[in-house]
């Protein structure tokens, strides 16, 4: 059985690759299209979440969202989701509606196809350059100007295997208590196991999303909302036995 898998699970994380492209191929004129203007995002965040769902289907992976119905579709929230998966990008699609722009690592933009799309549309950062640090923080602003959410992860990366969350950046409470807009945890219960960067290890199944109610920071500071954001994620993956 060891054998077996130990040829399978590398087999089936390349076909996640595979599924990956074929499902931006697919979409590529839609794509293509609602990503050439800023005002056509919100259209262009809706083929993504089609996307999000076609790789996630199409590789046995079942996502179930967890309180998604506390949030509004038409609002505009931060997201921050714990990191622990190349699919933590498809699951956040996949279980929240209102539209968002990702604040991500450049390296990303490296992926064929996806990268491309990625950089066109979102923000990339890269966290070892000041002067990339500050062009994030003043797109991310313009972004929230125009009633665009975002999904910021709080750790900065993937955490170490033994971790249960890693230190969490400012970005996300800097930008909730300058625009007051709330933020929303999320936590990914089951990515680390189905689909973890180890090539040996993972498999199709069901994975869950909890959506936790929206934190507003009216009359919070960055530290308190930060801790806030913090315990309730890290409350979460216990009680869903992490």
């Amino acid at each position: 059985m060891k054998i077996l898998r130990f040829i399978l699970v590398p087999l089936w994380r390349l076909w996640f690759y595979i599924v990956v492209l074929v499902a931006i191929v697919l979409l590529l004129p839609f794509l293509f299209l609602t990503s050439l203007r800023e005002k056509d995002y919100p259209v262009f965040f809706r083929f993504a979440r089609i996307w999000a769902f076609t790789v996630l289907y199409g590789i046995g992976i079942f996502p179930e969202v967890i309180n998604g119905r506390s949030l509004r579709k038409d609002a505009q929230y931060i997201f921050c989701p714990n990191h622990t998966s190349m699919i933590d990008i498809m699951l956040i699609y996949a279980s929240v509606p209102a539209c968002f722009k990702f604040i991500g690592k450049k390296e990303l933009a490296q992926i064929p196809l996806f990268g491309y799309f990625y950089k066109r549309t979102n923000i990339l950062v890269d966290r070892s350059n000041p002067s990339s640090r500050k062009r994030s923080l003043a797109m991310g602003a313009k972004t929230l100007d125009k009633g665009i959410g975002l999904c910021i992860f709080p750790e900065g990366g993937v955490p170490d295997e033994e971790w249960l969350l890693a230190p969490f950046k400012r970005g996300a409470f800097h930008f909730a208590t300058e625009f007051q807009i709330p933020l929303v945890p999320v936590t990914f219960a089951d990515n680390k196991d189905k689909f973890p960067y180890a090539l040996f290890r993972g498999g199709p199944g069901r994975v869950r999303a909890v959506i936790h109610d929206p934190i507003v920071p009216a009359g919070r500071q960055e530290q308190e909302l930060k801790e806030l954001v913090y315990n309730e994620l890290s409350g979460s993956l216990r009680s869903l036995g992490r």
